[in-house]
């Protein structure tokens, strides 16, 4: 990297719960086809439940992605 390079965040954020089946199976996913991306942890950030809430329309869903306007509420796999 040179100095001064700027380092970008990935454009997808997805936001997930440790005890939720379906986010571990998104980023099991994600990792393996190696896509980039933000985890947002809402237990280590309930901060952002507000957030999840926002985008959800008023629901405490997990897992959501989210790549610039588009928003994508659960997870039934790839393909």
């Amino acid at each position: 990297m040179l100095v001064g390079e700027m380092v970008s965040e990935p454009a997808l954020v997805v936001y997930t719960r440790p005890d939720c089946s379906y986010s571990d199976a998104l980023l099991h996913d994600l990792d393996k086809d190696g896509v980039e991306y933000r985890q947002v942890d809402l237990e280590e950030r309930p901060d952002l439940v507000g957030e999840l809430e926002r985008l959800t329309g008023g629901e405490r869903v997990t897992p959501v992605m989210v790549e610039g306007s588009l928003v994508i509420v659960g997870y039934h796999g790839i393909g």
